[in-house]
Parts: structure tokens; C-alpha cells; sequence
């Protein structure tokens, strides 16, 4: 929890300097000139043109903890975050996951875990975007290192930790995402999950965005993730895993406080090893059914300073 203290506190910090740079936008005494410090909601403080940094808070409902497009937790979970970003490059965060129900199917010996978090990760990062040209516009590069700590009943599993980096253009029609996710301690595994979507705005600062996506695991990931499938005979390779069909609404109700809204269907279509892993997983944490696919829905409100 000293983790999750000292993000809050970096955060309380930005919001207090946001403040103090807004009151700061005044003429020098007797030069008629401003002092070239700026505050905007939703953008944070800037000086002159640079930007100097800024805050998030997030808070969103999912209908069900889902990892991988398979079920983590059968119920529905609340997940908290924080960032703050410094000079629009480098940035800090937190995120937990909390159960709200007994018994939400989390593996590992986490015991009763309702009101409590399953996870709590903490990330640092950089993430950028770069002008490529009226052709492609602006390439998003976030790369990330993100420590995830497991509060655990009994001791089967272990935290771990994980390298995120994710590519996306978002000026095209297509807005094309590829993200990569290594873990580096749990199985030494690779994910990757490559995305097409548009995003449409149907009103105004009201947007829908419905996009698909596809993820691939080596063997290492799909092994690690569906060890304790032994009942999968000859289920010993990466490939072709979760496909993803979903759909965000968003409505930014003023600068800095904006409202989301998602469904999404999640199933293993194309390995039928991988489908019957899947299944297995389901119905083995999932509580109610050993089917490949799920529908989730979530909500989530965002406060940027």
C-alpha cells in the first residue's frame, strides 16, 4: 500500500501545482508581460508552449474480470487508477482491481477477496506521439514497466512483473493498434493482440468506437496461462488465441470529466486445442458454464487536471 500512498501523493502534488500555475498566469509588476505559466482542465500545466504535466484519475466497473478473453472472475469487479505525466513524455501509475463478491474465481489461494484487491500494479513509462507525415499522421508510442503484486490466502502464486508496448495510428480511418505484452517473471511468456477500429463522433463530444482484434501467445504464454488444463492432450503450442469484437461509447461531459461505456464478445475461434483449453479455463473459474466465448460490458468515468 506505500505504493499506492506515493502515486496519490504525486498526484495530489500535480493538481496543487495546476492550481498555483493557473493563479501564476498574471502580468509581471510593471512589464504588462505574462509569466508563460498555464493551466488548462484536462491539459494541465504548460509553460509557454511545453507542456510540464498533468493528472488522471480514473474509476471503471467491469461485469467480469477477464484476462486473455477467458474468465478470471466470474463477478463483477471495480478497478481504480492514477497517472501523472511529466513534460508529455514520462509518466507514473497505479491501478488496482478490487472484487465486490466471495469467492470471485480468482486462482492463486486468494481466500475471500470481496472489497479487497486481486491485483495492485504500478507502472512507470514512456509515451509519445510522432508527426509521420499528412499521409499517417501522428504514431502513438507507449513503452512500460509494470510491477503486479498479488495479495495472496495461500502461497501458489507469485507477483510478477511485465514490458508493455503498444504502436497505434490513430489519424487513419482504420486506427490500426499493435500491443505487446512480456511477462518476465511468471512464465517468460509473450502476448501479442493487434486491433482495427473507427471511431465515430455521433454527436457532440459523444463518440462510438467499434473495433476487432486478435490475440496471438508462443507456446510459453499459452502453456503458463493453461497449465493447469491437463486435460488438454497434446495442447503444447502458441498460436492464434482471443478474438475480440467490441464497442466504446464516450462522452466527454466537460473538459476534464469524461463517461465510457462498453460491450464486448470475446471467443477462440481458430485452434480447436486452444478452444478446448479455453473451455476448460471457463468452466473452471468461470463457475457456470465451459463455453469458449463471453460477453462483458463495463462502465468508467475519467478525471484528467
Amino acid at each position: 500500500m506505500n505504493t499506492m500512498k506515493s502515486f496519490g501523493a504525486a498526484a495530489i502534488i500535480a493538481l496543487t501545482g495546476s492550481l498555483y500555475a493557473e493563479n501564476a498566469e498574471c502580468k509581471c509588476a510593471g512589464c504588462g508581460e505574462s509569466s508563460g505559466w498555464s493551466y488548462a482542465p484536462g491539459e494541465g500545466v504548460t509553460f509557454g508552449e511545453t507542456p510540464v504535466v498533468s493528472a488522471e484519475f480514473s474509476l471503471g466497473f467491469d461485469s467480469r474480470y477477464m484476462t486473455y478473453g477467458v474468465i478470471d472472475g466470474k463477478d463483477p469487479i471495480i478497478v481504480p487508477g492514477a497517472s501523472i505525466t511529466f513534460f508529455d513524455w514520462v509518466y507514473f501509475g497505479v491501478e488496482a482491481i478490487y472484487d465486490v463478491t466471495k469467492g470471485n474465481g480468482k486462482r492463486g489461494g486468494y481466500g475471500n477477496r470481496a472489497g479487497k484487491y486481486t491485483t495492485l500494479d504500478a507502472m512507470v513509462g514512456v509515451a509519445h506521439d510522432f508527426d509521420l507525415g499528412e499521409s499517417l499522421g501522428a504514431l502513438s508510442v507507449d513503452f512500460s514497466y509494470m510491477y503486479e503484486y498479488l495479495p495472496r490466502y495461500e502461497d501458489e502464486v507469485g507477483d510478477t512483473q511485465y514490458l508493455n508496448l503498444e504502436l497505434s495510428l490513430g489519424d487513419l480511418w482504420l486506427e490500426p493498434t499493435l500491443a505487446v505484452e512480456r511477462d518476465l517473471m511468471a512464465d517468460d511468456g509473450t502476448y501479442v493482440y493487434f486491433e482495427l477500429g473507427h471511431t465515430f463522433e455521433i454527436a457532440e463530444d459523444l463518440t462510438l468506437r467499434p473495433a476487432v482484434g486478435q490475440g496471438f501467445g508462443n507456446s510459453l504464454r499459452t502453456r503458463g496461462y493453461f497449465s493447469e488444463l491437463e486435460k488438454v492432450e497434446g495442447f503444447d503450442h502458441g498460436g492464434v488465441m482471443d478474438t475480440t469484437l467490441r464497442v466504446d461509447l464516450e462522452y466527454a461531459l466537460t473538459e476534464y470529466l469524461t463517461l465510457g461505456a462498453y460491450v464486448a464478445y470475446h471467443d477462440y475461434l481458430f485452434d480447436g486445442n486452444m478452444r478446448e483449453a479455453a473451455a476448460a479455463y471457463n468452466g473452471e473459474w468461470g463457475g457456470d458454464h465451459d463455453r469458449t466465448w463471453n460477453v462483458v460490458g463495463g462502465l468508467s468515468v475519467t478525471v484528467s487536471f
